[in-house]
């Protein structure tokens, strides 16, 4: 599991990983989120809302991959 970084994600790289996960677990299973903590480990508020933003583009490529 990655640590606290303030590295943003491309959505391409989250659906790839919510992707693979999804595959072993079943994608009824797999909800996208963030680890705890963003708050107060990640330096700036814009790179939460980035970190999110990618997450949810993420979600929405892995979603079309998944179902169609």
């Amino acid at each position: 599991m990655p640590g606290a970084t303030d590295f943003v994600e491309h959505p391409e790289l989250v659906a790839e990983r919510l992707v693979k996960y999804a595959g072993l677990v079943g994608k009824e299973n797999v909800i996208a989120w963030t680890d705890c903590g963003l708050s107060t480990r990640v330096g700036h508020p814009k790179i939460c809302w980035a970190k999110f933003q990618a997450m949810a583009e993420g979600a929405q490529i892995a979603t079309r991959t998944l179902c169609g």
